[in-house]
């Protein structure tokens, strides 16, 4: 009997749950399913059993959003330490000789008894992201946001010490921005943001030498454009002597140790489409290859997506990613206190950061680091940590009023 009063308090508090939210994060999970079949398709071979793989995986990407859902936020909080420190282990022995190695970096993990290699760098978010959270809200911190912002900073580096070390830059870039946006939703001042900022801008000419050569030719691609637009607004009043000494500088510079055909196939792929696409399962430049077909379910999804819906369907899908955005931000503001509102922000910045940057790769407007897309990227751990982190907003929406 004591069974069901508890199991009616959870139902209560789901069907609470933010609507709008959940059905946006459906209609994005339902797309990126029907984009990858329809890759899997086109494409068959290996790759033509993705969409069932992943369709599983959301299966159990939607028990672990209900379960974050149901379970007391607060609670979560008060053992996110555990939880934190195990990220830490899990990080550290993805370095060992248990870590498998893919594309040129150890970013996975083969359980025993688990038949999916798992990313442990996507599956600890939403474990750092509580611990930060926590700590923002602790009173002692509040009262110094200044000197708080401190602890808060110090907690995320080790994480994205051990995740760059794989290499995995652009998993360990996500880890920033939501820091930031968390201490600063804390209090922390603006100058402080701000030198920090300059500090790592400082930086940057000290860790370009150190990238490998297709990392730094991806930064090439994408500042190739802008660099060029610059040189031409300015040529006119420059000394021809001086323009042309630049243009063979930045020949120089931007010339590549190898193509960028990813970049280039990818632009070419959603200018195609035009205004409403060439339609469902009818891209071409993934069949044939132009577009890798190792890469076209993955980082470069919305790639097929701007090919065969063309602007009107690709501008669909980032509508529905601005209304879940606005759908955190909306629980940040409704939240009875400060670690639901930090913790709601956090997880609105990892996904803003994911698309900012998954759809900036697919147009040549951000520098290809392999951030997928979330709910609509083929990836497991990816999408188990996506489902989470909106199962934690959810969990502060239904006891924004105070409801246990």
């Amino acid at each position: 009997m004591s069974k069901r009063p508890a199991a009616l308090r959870i139902l209560r508090l789901l069907v609470r749950m933010d609507k709008a939210m959940l059905a946006l994060n459906l209609l994005l999970l339902g797309v990126g399913l029907a984009f990858l079949y329809g890759v899997g398709r086109e494409q068959g071979s290996a790759v033509a059993g993705r969409w069932f793989r992943q369709f599983l995986l959301a299966g159990v990407g939607l028990a672990g959003y209900l379960l974050a859902a149901a379970l007391d936020y607060r609670r979560l909080a008060r053992w996110s330490w555990v939880l934190y420190l195990v990220s830490l282990v899990v990080l550290l022995l993805v370095l060992t000789p248990l870590g498998e190695v893919r594309n040129g970096a150890r970013s996975w993990l083969s359980l025993p008894g688990v038949g999916i290699p798992l990313q442990p760098s996507e599956l600890v978010k939403p474990a750092i992201l509580l611990f930060v959270a926590w700590l923002a809200a602790l009173p002692i911190l509040r009262e110094h946001p200044d000197r708080g912002a401190l602890p808060c900073l110090i907690a995320v580096l080790p994480p994205v010490l051990l995740i760059a070390l794989q290499p995995d830059f652009g998993t360990a870039v996500v880890y920033i921005p939501t820091v930031l946006a968390v201490v600063f939703m804390a209090g922390l001042r603006w100058r402080w943001i701000l030198l920090g900022t300059t500090l790592v801008l400082l930086a940057m000419p000290l860790v370009y030498p150190r990238l490998r050569e297709y990392q730094k030719d991806r930064i090439k691609v994408f500042l190739d454009t802008p660099t060029s637009m610059a040189l031409a607004a300015v040529a006119p009043v420059l000394p021809q002597r001086l323009s042309e000494r630049l243009d063979q500088r930045k020949e120089a510079f931007f010339r590549l140790s190898s193509d960028s055909w990813n970049a280039h196939q990818s632009l070419l792929a959603v200018g195609s489409g035009g205004m409403w696409g060439k339609g469902f399962l009818q891209g071409t430049q993934h069949v044939l290859g132009f577009l890798p077909r190792n890469v076209a379910s993955s980082d470069f999804i919305f790639s097929v997506i701007g090919e065969e819906t063309g602007f009107v369907g690709a501008a669909g899908i980032l509508c529905a990613f601005m209304g879940v955005l606005l759908c955190a931000l909306r629980t940040a503001a409704q939240a009875r206190d400060d670690l639901g509102k930090y913790l709601a922000v956090g997880v609105a910045v990892i996904l803003f950061t994911h698309v900012f940057i998954n759809v900036g790769m697919t147009v040549q407007a951000a520098p290809i680091i392999g951030i997928p897309l979330p709910f609509i990227s083929h990836g497991g751990s990816f999408l188990l940590c996506t489902m989470v982190c909106c199962g934690l907003v959810q969990s502060v929406h239904v006891r924004r009023h105070g409801n246990r």
